[in-house]
């Protein structure tokens, strides 16, 4: 097998490479950085080998031979092995010493260039590094040269000298020695200067100065220094997103989590993934599902509780022609977009997402009777089939999954303490919440649908953000909308 050198882009996982995420894939062990995103970790299969071989500043590290030693090791073990490096492994990276190392040990390596955060900060910052007329050509330079090499390669003022755009990686700790350096090259004290912390990542933090003033900002690394004219460019796209520095748990089960995740981090927001709820088989183990769906074509009407119901409807059909004759209903919008990505199409939606109100818009059973089969979780409300059992419907309630507790990783519950909102999509999540979390509760709590909202106001949560309609966008717009009310960003 190969050892893959592979990029992993500047901090944003949406960054990195195709061939980044291919290799993630199929990857036997991942040896990763401090400062990889928990994200691309996930993208490596189950059972995936995960070593952390990080470089902590302020505690223990892996020393680079030892890595060198591992990767060695692991790669002539035959297996697929991953080396996850911030950045780009050839820009500062100490790629070409993995790489050497490899070559010298006879195991076949491949390197995956990555977006270095060189590049990369300052375009989420607003800062174009050059500019057609003005800014022709850009210097990038590290901050941090090895000291045990015993001298200094960088000739800081004949990079002042030599104009154009000056990009400083890992500068923070020297950046007073660094700024005398260029004033004594010649730049002017009022050069534009810039530095982009954590930069392409939810916490980016953009401070914008001049060569003589950016000492006076509270910088800390991981910060990319920008110095020259297009420093004073601020084409803000990044920071002025409606959620930029707010951070949103996220308390749906796993599988379900990322639709939602993705369109809050669209917004800017810093998501915390943090299950309360899994789903899995009904106690039957979907015996009660495979049966219904194998006598579905007896039935008029079809009716889909929840987007679980409904991927679980998806899967238990060989296609839709199982569905010929049959009338399709879902509970809200939600539900009917899940369906719709099968190709399925709803034939009833009612207005509000509530068992009541689908009762109150179902057609009444025809002469002679007829037969309703309700997918539902295993613990819903009889609300619904009481009522259409009333009407003179037969039903038929069919447990299609059940959801249990689960717990939100020790590791997040910093993160969750110090969040801005929590979002709810189920009743169960709420209850599996207070379960975990206790009186541990953000100061914005988001509820999908008026019963999952009523369940949170019953456990001491009151509601301050519920969509009008119980969609995931109109969730995200409804977020948005009430912290524009509050103004400012997190």
């Amino acid at each position: 097998m190969t050892v893959h050198l592979v990029g992993a882009g500047p901090g944003d996982p949406g960054l990195v490479t195709v061939r980044g995420a291919q290799l993630l894939a199929i990857a036997d062990v991942v040896v990763f950085d401090r400062l990889t995103a928990a994200e691309l970790l996930e993208m490596a299969p189950p059972g995936c080998e995960m070593v952390n071989v990080g470089k902590d500043p302020s505690g223990s590290s892996v020393s680079q031979d030892r890595i060198n030693e591992l990767l060695v090791a692991h790669g002539r073990a035959g297996r697929c092995v991953v080396r996850l490096k911030g950045g780009d492994p050839f820009v500062f990276a100490r790629g070409a010493e993995e790489a050497a190392a490899l070559e010298a040990a006879g195991v076949d390596y491949e390197v995956v260039p990555g977006i270095t955060s060189a590049f990369a900060a300052p375009a989420y910052a607003g800062i174009p590094v050059t500019l057609r007329y003005s800014s022709t050509h850009v210097t990038v330079v590290t901050g941090h040269e090895d000291l045990s090499k015993g001298r200094t390669d960088v000739d800081w003022e004949a990079i002042a000298s030599g104009g154009g755009t000056i990009v400083i990686l890992m500068g923070v700790g020297r950046w007073q020695s660094i700024r005398q350096r260029l004033l004594s090259g010649g730049l002017d004290p009022l050069t534009p200067a810039a530095a982009v912390q954590w930069g392409t990542t939810p916490r980016q933090r953009t401070v914008r100065a001049t060569l003589s003033t950016l000492e006076q900002a509270d910088m800390a690394p991981p910060a990319t220094i920008v110095v020259g004219n297009v420093a004073g460019e601020e084409l803000d796209w990044f920071e002025r997103r409606p959620l930029f520095g707010r951070s949103v748990v996220v308390t749906r089960a796993k599988a379900q989590a990322g639709g939602l995740a993705d369109l809050l981090s669209r917004r800017g927001a810093d998501v915390i993934v943090a299950p309360t709820i899994e789903v899995v088989d009904a106690d039957d183990g979907g015996a009660s599902l495979r049966a219904a769906i194998d006598g579905i074509a007896t039935a008029n009407w079809v009716v889909v509780t929840s987007p679980n119901g409904a991927e679980r409807l998806a899967d238990s059909l060989r296609d839709a022609r199982d569905l010929a004759g049959v009338s399709v209903a879902a509970i809200g919008p939600g539900t009917a977009s899940a369906l719709a990505e099968h190709r399925l199409v709803a034939d009833l939606v009612p207005g509000r997402h509530v068992a009541e109100s689908l009762l109150e818009e179902f057609p009444d059973p025809p002469a002679g009777g007829g037969r309703v089969v309700i997918l539902r979780a295993q613990e819903g409300r009889d609300v619904l089939p009481d009522g259409l059992a009333e009407r003179g419907w037969t039903v038929e309630l069919v447990p299609a999954y059940r959801t249990v507790p689960a717990v939100p990783a020790d590791s997040l519950r910093e993160r969750i303490e110090a969040a801005d909102a929590v979002l709810f999509a189920s009743s169960s999540a709420v209850r599996n919440w207070v379960a975990a979390m206790g009186g541990t509760c953000p100061p914005v709590v988001g509820a999908i649908g008026p019963i999952t909202a009523q369940t949170a106001s019953d456990a001491g949560m009151p509601v301050g953000v519920q969509p009008e309609q119980s969609t995931l966008d109109d969730f995200v717009d409804a977020l948005c909308a009430h912290f524009a009310a509050q103004g400012g960003t997190g």
